[in-house]
């Protein structure tokens, strides 16, 4: 029992630093690829409608692959970044490239959602169109780059699972080797726990957080 419990924790772990590190450079990408995809188009802050379209496409072009498809496309890129195709950083590039197109998206949303009244006032104040998007875009639309970013982490903790399962290492890891591929109900049931309490707990501090930041 406690080889299984060391074997548990072990993959808790992997998925942590798996969905940490990818999640963190989603963000650092993902979010000045919705900015720049919101004060691009026409009419906003810096038009520059084929730099919005070019954008856009790379975009729909990454979330319209299965995460699945995309790993082992990848394999290639990902060996010449990290060196190896299997383990927890392999599976980083992955994750990483999956998830800041989704995020990009979500936090797209909540910055259209900000009224344009405010950027308008903003503007007839004599505000720096950069000023504008720190101090007005952005601030307004932290609750629903929040609430975007903790669906994000969920989708990640799901496909780094899958990606578990094919080399990667972690839960999904466990759950293939020692519960799947042995017939182990019990390690498949424990994995399932596991999963959908650290689900719950993210999303659980993703919107109380989201709601302190909502002053509307």
């Amino acid at each position: 029992m406690s080889l299984t419990i060391d074997r548990l924790w072990t993959g808790l772990l992997d998925t942590l630093l798996m969905v940490g590190v990818s999640s963190l450079l989603a963000l650092a990408l993902g979010l000045p690829m919705a900015v720049i995809l919101v004060v691009t188009g026409r009419g906003d802050l810096f038009p520059h409608p084929l730099l919005n379209r070019v954008l856009g496409w790379v975009v729909n072009l990454f979330r319209s692959i299965p995460f699945l498809i995309l790993m082992v496309a990848l394999i290639p890129f990902t060996r010449w970044i990290v060196g190896t195709t299997y383990g927890v950083w392999a599976a980083v590039v992955p994750l990483t490239l999956a998830a800041t197109p989704f995020f990009a998206r979500i936090a797209e949303v909540s910055l259209r959602e900000v009224d344009k009244g405010l950027t308008e006032a903003a503007q007839a104040m004599g505000f720096h169109r950069w000023h504008i998007v720190w101090h007005v875009l952005l601030p307004e639309a932290r609750p629903g780059i929040v609430s975007g970013f903790t669906i994000t982490l969920v989708t990640m903790i799901n496909a780094s699972a899958m990606a578990g399962a094919i080399g990667a290492g972690g839960l999904g890891d466990l759950a293939y080797r020692y519960g799947y591929q042995r017939f182990d109900m019990q390690v498949m049931l424990t994995v399932i726990v596991v999963l959908v309490a650290l689900v719950t707990v993210l999303q659980f501090f993703g919107d109380r957080l989201s709601r302190r930041l909502n002053h509307r």
